[in-house]
């Protein structure tokens, strides 16, 4: 089917993560749920599939996110949904499916512009240090998390990094993000040397840098499992995932003074704009400081 070899294209090509991914199937899943109600999602065809694009009266994507917005789905959801099908579309438009793609013109809603949930200094240093050394296991996890902290990468590039992608002289690793696009981002020492003891227990110069039991590649969704378990274990007492060690890298950065432009590439983020979302954090931590201590505020 046409949305399979859309996803397949999105892993082989774009160099998508599997979360992404499986993110977009379920996108494109509940779009084909909307088109053909009470028909299962494995019986409808190509042909039909396209006729649908095609023939009707209505534009089916403006129709979907109608539909989405009626039933109270939240605004990031839909925008992501939308996204998945401009996508999609845009895939079948160049593989001569259809001519037009019925996405394009469509508006995402706007999407308000949250701060991001960060740890404190003390309580990232915290979740490291309670990560045991004992079993070749807990130095894995103790690797990824230094390296996550260290980098700040996406969970999704922690996960795709290969033993050939650390330069231990120049204290640099090359991290493949969205759409492929290589950078090279700082790794300090105490990530360097947690890598080091962890792979002085493995066999092999190539291949993935993290492992999991079986000797696979260790996975973005078992590194998130990995870290739930460490963040109830340690008792931090709030939520963390993986883009929470991200947002608490850039911001702890950005108090100690590094540039913005700086972080913006270390982050590998396309667009100054999807950085500054940082300095609202540290400007709202700024406000907090000047009203507990200023005397006439």
């Amino acid at each position: 089917m046409v949305v399979t070899q859309f996803l397949q294209t999105l892993s082989s090509e774009k160099g998508y993560s599997p979360h992404t991914i499986r993110a977009y199937g379920g996108d494109l899943t509940a779009f084909l749920g909307f088109c053909f109600p009470g028909k299962p999602v494995a019986a409808i065809t190509d042909e039909q599939l396209l006729k649908e694009i095609r023939d009707s009266e209505t534009n089916p994507v403006r129709g979907f996110l109608m539909d989405l917005a009626k039933k109270k789905v939240t605004r990031r959801t839909i925008s992501r949904r939308l996204s998945a099908l401009k996508s999609f579309f845009n895939y079948l438009v160049v593989v001569g499916k259809i001519e037009v793609n019925p996405a394009q013109g469509v508006s995402a809603p706007k999407l308000p512009r949250s701060i991001p949930q960060f740890l404190t200094v003390d309580e990232l240093f915290t979740l490291l240090d309670s990560i045991k050394t004992r079993t070749v296991v807990d130095k894995r996890n103790r690797a990824v998390f230094e390296l996550f902290y260290s980098t700040g990468m996406r969970v999704s590039e922690l996960s795709n990094l290969n033993v050939g992608d650390i330069d231990r002289e120049s204290h640099l690793v090359r991290v493949r993000g969205k759409g492929n696009r290589e950078r090279l981002v700082p790794v300090g020492d105490r990530a360097l040397k947690a890598v080091d003891d962890y792979r002085t227990c493995i066999d092999g110069e190539f291949g993935a840098l993290f492992l999991n039991r079986d000797a696979h590649r260790f996975s973005d969704s078992s590194i998130r499992r990995v870290l739930s378990v460490l963040v109830k274990a340690c008792g931090l007492g709030v939520p963390v995932s993986p883009h929470t060690l991200r947002h608490s890298f850039a911001t702890h950065m950005l108090d100690a003074g590094a540039d913005l432009r700086g972080i913006q590439e270390i982050l590998g983020h396309a667009s100054l704009s999807s950085t500054q979302i940082y300095t609202h954090v540290t400007y709202a931590r700024l406000m907090e400081v000047y009203d507990r201590a200023h005397p006439r505020r």
